[in-house]
C-alpha cells in the first residue's frame, strides 16, 4: 500500500508546483493594470496623486521581474519558500499603492486577494495562513493610515465610515473564504491526482502480469514439441547405449533436463492463460482468479454461485479484462485484511445483470465514513489493537478507490455498506457482520456472445 510519505505521494513532490514565470507574467499584468488605473485618475478624473511615489511602486515590480527573468531560467520552480516570499513582495507592494491611493477608498483595493488564492491554490496551508494574516494586517492598516484621493480643485474623495467598514470586512471574509474554498479544492484535485497515479500504475502491473502469463503459455506451447522430440530421442538413446555406460548417462542427464524444462514451463504457464480461449472466461473462474492471492492468508473463503431465475442455469461467459481481476483482487484483499475468519463471496447472475457481492465477519466499515467509501486518501483513527494486527496498513482508502474506480470503468456500479448496526453487542450481530460490497454489472457490457470461431492467437510484440 503506497503511503503518503513515499513515492508520488511524498510531501515533498509538492514543494516545487509553482513555476516562476507564472508568477512573473501575473505581476506585468498587475503592473500594466495598476498604470492604466493612475492614468485615468491622474488624467481623465483629473486627481491628484503622488505620482513619483506611486511610479516608485510600480518601478520596483518592473525591476524585480526583470531581475527574475535575467537570472534564473524559464523552467524555474520555486520552493514553498521561495514562492511565499515572491508573494509577499507582491502583497507589500499593492499595499503601499493602496496606502499611497486613498486606501479602502480605492476599488482597487479588492485586488488585495490575489495573494492569497494563488497562495491557497499552490501553496502549504501554514504559508495560507501567514499570508492571509499579514494581508488583513495590512489592509487593517491603510484603513486608518492613508494618503486621500483629491480632485485637482483640493476636493477630497470620502466615503461614509460605515461603507468603509462594510468594505474592509467583505474583503477581510473573502480572504477566509477563498483562502479556505481555494485550498480544499487544490488539496481534492491533488489527492485525485494521485490516486489516479495510483490506480494508473495498479492498472498497469495487472496488464503487464497478464501480458507476461501470455508470452510464458506461448513458451510452453510452442517449446511443447522440441521437448518431447528431445525426450524421445534420449528414450532411444538409452536404450541403444547399454554397453557404453558414459554416454548413456549423458543421454540420461539430456531425458531428465528435458523433463525439468518441461516442469518449469508447466508451473509458470498456470499464470500464462492469456491466449485467446482464454480472455473469456466462466465467471467462476474469474472470481476465482481474483480471490486466488489472498486464500491461503489464514481466512475461510467460502464461494456461492447462483442463478436468480433457475439454479439449473449454466453460468455466463464474461470477458477476462485486468480491470476486472484487480478490481475484485483489491475488494476481496480489504474483506480478508480486516475479517475476522470468514469472507463470503457471493455471485449471481440474471438475464440482465451480474452481482458480486463481498462480505466479511469483521467489524464493518466506521460509521461516519460509510458516505465516503471509495474516496482517495480517506483515514481514520486506528484503534491500538487493529493496528497491532495490521501494522503494514495505512489506511488512506486507496485499495478501495483504485477498486471502484476499475470496476466503474467496466460499466459497474459499487455500493458500500455494513452488514449490521455496529453499536450492536458481538453476540447480537449476525453471521456476516462486517463491510459489505455489491458490484453490479449489466450483463451485456460484460458477457461474451461467441459469434464464430476464435482464430489464431496473435503473438505479443516487444
Amino acid at each position: 500500500m503506497l503511503s503518503p510519505q513515499s513515492g508520488p505521494f511524498a510531501r515533498e513532490s509538492y514543494s516545487e508546483w509553482v513555476r516562476l514565470r507564472t508568477l512573473i507574467l501575473l505581476r506585468w499584468l498587475a503592473i500594466f493594470g495598476q498604470l492604466g488605473a493612475i492614468a485615468v485618475a491622474h488624467w481623465y478624473f483629473e486627481m491628484l496623486l503622488p505620482l513619483g511615489l506611486c511610479f516608485l511602486a510600480i518601478g520596483t515590480s518592473v525591476i524585480a521581474n526583470l531581475i527574475s527573468i535575467f537570472l534564473f531560467p524559464e523552467n524555474k520552480r520555486l520552493s514553498d519558500t521561495e514562492a511565499m516570499l515572491t508573494l509577499l513582495f507582491d502583497l507589500a507592494q499593492l499595499s503601499f499603492l493602496v496606502y499611497l491611493t486613498g486606501g479602502l477608498t480605492n476599488p482597487f483595493v479588492l485586488l488585495i486577494l490575489v495573494p492569497v488564492t494563488v497562495s491557497a491554490l499552490a501553496l502549504e496551508l501554514n504559508t495560507t495562513i501567514l499570508l492571509g494574516s499579514l494581508t488583513v494586517i495590512f489592509l487593517t492598516l491603510t484603513s486608518f493610515v492613508h494618503l486621500p484621493l483629491r480632485y485637482a480643485d483640493g476636493t477630497i474623495l470620502s466615503t461614509p465610515a460605515i461603507f468603509e467598514f462594510g468594505f474592509w470586512l467583505s474583503i477581510v471574509i473573502g480572504i477566509i473564504f477563498l483562502g479556505i474554498y481555494s485550498h480544499r479544492i487544490a488539496s481534492e484535485m491533488r489527492s485525485m491526482s494521485d490516486a489516479l497515479l495510483a490506480t494508473q500504475m495498479a492498472l498497469a502491473r495487472e496488464q503487464k502480469l497478464t501480458d507476461l502469463g501470455g508470452v510464458v503459455a506461448a513458451a510452453a506451447h510452442e517449446l511443447g514439441t522440441p521437448l518431447a522430440t528431445i525426450k524421445l530421442v534420449s528414450a532411444e538413446m538409452i536404450d541403444e547405449l547399454g554397453d557404453l555406460p558414459d554416454l548413456q548417462d549423458d543421454a540420461r542427464l539430456i531425458r531428465d533436463q528435458a523433463d525439468r524444462c518441461r516442469d518449469i514451463l508447466r508451473s509458470m504457464g498456470r499464470a500464462g492463460k492469456d491466449d485467446l480461449h482464454m480472455r473469456n472466461v466462466p465467471v467462476s473462474a474469474l472470481v476465482h482468479e481474483a480471490a486466488e492471492p489472498h486464500q491461503s492468508r489464514g481466512k475461510d473463503l467460502r464461494f456461492q454461485f447462483l442463478s436468480d431465475s433457475d439454479p439449473s442455469d449454466k453460468q455466463p461467459q464474461v470477458q477476462r479484462r485486468p480491470e476486472m481481476v484487480h478490481g475484485l483482487r483489491n475488494l476481496v484483499q480489504n474483506a480478508v485484511d480486516f475479517s475476522a475468519s470468514t469472507v463470503w463471496i457471493d455471485v449471481a447472475w440474471g438475464k440482465n445483470q451480474l452481482v458480486v457481492k463481498v462480505s466479511d465477519d469483521g467489524e464493518g466499515y466506521p460509521p461516519h465514513l460509510i458516505g465516503r467509501i471509495g474516496d482517495p486518501f480517506v483515514r481514520s483513527r486506528r484503534p491500538g489493537s487493529d493496528q497491532a494486527k495490521r501494522p503494514e496498513y495505512e489506511g488512506m482508502g486507496l485499495g478501495l478507490f483504485i477498486a471502484k474506480t476499475l470496476l466503474e470503468r467496466t460499466g459497474a456500479r459499487l455500493t458500500f455498506a455494513n452488514g449490521s448496526d455496529p453499536f450492536l453487542a458481538r453476540e447480537e450481530r449476525p453471521e456476516r457482520s462486517g463491510a459489505v460490497v455489491q458490484v453490479v454489472w449489466p450483463l451485456n457490457l460484460i458477457e461474451h456472445k461467441a459469434d464464430g470461431p476464435l482464430g489464431e492467437n496473435v503473438p505479443f510484440n516487444p
